[in-house]
């Protein structure tokens, strides 16, 4: 049980610095507007996650339904330890990483709406409603 717990996890580990590097290269993509590169990139990161989700369900055998911590304290093996640790720091950046670029595409999708909107703006007859109140149609 040992032997595999720590090789899923250096697995785990292996495959989420993958994701955060991806994510990196996404927020460059984005920052720069290179549109094209970011289809690619989405596709990589889909897989990445595929993967992810792959040693998490072996891992969830391994362990059964006890808690990680709990499990670390049974085992007590300080690499196992440390590796779990350094998964949950590169998680918490890829979290990080994952809500950064998920800002910047919400704002560029706001940008080019607004200037959709500029450059073809709604040409409906506008009129009052019978409560006086301005209405578009």
């Amino acid at each position: 049980m040992k032997n595999e717990l720590r090789q899923i996890l250096k697995d785990e580990l292996s495959i989420s610095k993958d994701l955060l590097t991806a994510l990196e290269n996404q927020h460059e993509f984005l920052a720069n507007k290179k549109a094209f590169e970011l289809d690619k990139i989405a596709r990589d990161i889909e897989s990445i996650s595929k993967e992810i989700a792959k040693c998490e369900i072996e891992r969830r055998k391994i362990v059964k339904d006890r808690k990680m911590s709990d499990v670390l304290k049974e085992i007590n093996d300080n690499e196992i330890d440390k590796i779990y640790k350094e998964c949950l720091n590169i998680l918490r950046e890829v979290k990080l990483q994952k809500d950064t670029n998920e800002i910047l595409i919400k704002q560029g999708l706001s940008l080019t709406t607004n200037m959709l909107n500029i450059l073809n703006p709604d040409k409906s007859p506008k009129t009052y409603s019978s409560y006086s109140s301005y209405k578009r149609r």
